[in-house]
């Protein structure tokens, strides 16, 4: 369909796709298989530019939104759902900076971001504190000109790869969600360290792990906004991030299904090609639609999360939970087309079923975020065209 892209849109989208192609295809199968981050891959798309598409241009990017983040996400996802989120995750803690840092620290922190000199990070997740985010535990208590950090946070992607990391902590406790504020943290700070790498399911190429704050000494200049805006800081963030979860999601859907479709077309049985057999010609048809479906609701989300609307919560979770569960039936719907073939590890698509349980999951599980959308609904924000 025509999604009525600029001339800038579509370069974006070929030259992504064509990365992906060159770059990311030849190494995918390794990067699973040893749960490699993919540090020249990555150093490739910055000299690409691509990893400034989103940041302003003041600040050495290409001046960008959530749409064309969206773009190359998912055209990276088509070949690799975890090389994906390591593109995806620097968008993640980039925005915390673009929507609520100071000038200053926009300028220290962006144009490294833009040139890929440095990788974001964003951390919010503890052990206790996953869907209910306000139950955050980590500190951040003031000592004169400095903050000093106390917890630990854990599924934290590009942990330990990434430069700069964004800290959600509680400032005052007694407040819960209210008491939250959103710090940066260099790596190398004294008493901040890493933890365990997870062994994951899927996305093995993406790095997650446990970040370890011990008395870690903070400058009062590295909080981002006022205190006890963190929360909503990191609520704006997802609402700009989740459509590219949902962009990631139907990059690894379309990756299976160009699969299933390649494979059906030469697969003979009883005789001829499973694609002459009516009942899988039917299951393609609805994999197909479904894609569809969910790139239109994905890509309405971004532009409109770059509309300057205030209300966007409910969309871009719209977006990001119908993407996710679309991949996840396409996967698993591309796995039986293959038959005994699709279970194992010489084909891609059960390893593309393997990183999209994971949309389902991550920033905020879908459960949350129907409770999001419903919650919009009752306040009467939705649907006032």
């Amino acid at each position: 369909m025509n999604y009525f892209l600029t001339e800038e849109q579509k370069r974006i989208k070929e030259l992504a796709r064509k990365l992906a192609e060159e770059l990311v295809l030849p190494k995918r199968q390794e990067l699973d298989e040893k749960s490699e981050f993919p540090h020249d891959i990555m150093a490739e798309f910055a000299k690409a530019g691509l990893l400034g598409i989103y940041i302003p241009e003041e600040y050495g990017g290409a001046g960008g939104g959530v749409f064309e983040m969206c773009l190359v996400v998912e055209e990276i996802s088509r070949i690799c759902g975890g090389v994906g989120v390591c593109y995806a995750a620097n968008g993640l803690a980039a925005y915390p900076i673009i929507l609520s840092a100071s000038e200053e620290q926009k300028k220290w922190i962006l144009p490294k971001m833009a040139s890929g000199e440095w990788l974001g990070a964003f951390a919010l997740t503890e052990p206790n504190a996953g869907s209910d985010a306000a139950s955050v535990q980590t500190t951040a208590v003031k000592d004169g000109k400095y903050y000093v950090i106390n917890g630990r946070k854990c599924f934290i992607t590009n942990g330990e790869v990434a430069h700069i990391y964004t800290i959600i902590a509680s400032t005052d406790p007694s407040r819960g969600g209210r008491g939250l504020s959103a710090f940066i943290v260099e790596k190398g700070t004294p008493g901040f360290s890493f933890g365990k790498h997870e062994n994951k399911m899927g996305i093995r190429a993406s790095v997650t792990a446990e970040l370890i704050f011990e008395d870690c000494r903070v400058p009062e200049q590295n909080r981002i906004g006022p205190e006890g805006t963190g929360f909503i800081t990191a609520m704006r963030t997802f609402d700009r991030t989740r459509p590219g979860v949902g962009a990631q999601a139907v990059g690894i859907a379309q990756g299976a299904l160009e699969a299933a479709t390649a494979y059906i077309s030469k697969r003979i049985q009883f005789g001829v090609p499973l694609s002459s057999m009516e009942g899988i010609q039917f299951r393609l048809a609805e994999m197909a639609t479904k894609i569809e479906a969910a790139r239109a609701l994905v890509y309405a989300a971004a532009r409109h999360a770059d509309s300057g609307a205030k209300d966007i919560a409910a969309y871009s979770s719209m977006a990001k939970f119908f993407a996710s569960d679309v991949a996840m039936q396409v996967t698993i719907e591309a796995v039986q087309l293959f038959g005994g073939y699709g279970y194992m590890k010489d084909y891609p698509v059960e390893k593309m079923m393997r990183d999209a349980k994971i949309t389902q999951i991550y920033e905020g599980t879908n459960e949350i975020q129907r409770l999001v959308i419903a919650r919009e609904i009752l306040k009467g924000k939705l649907f006032n065209f």
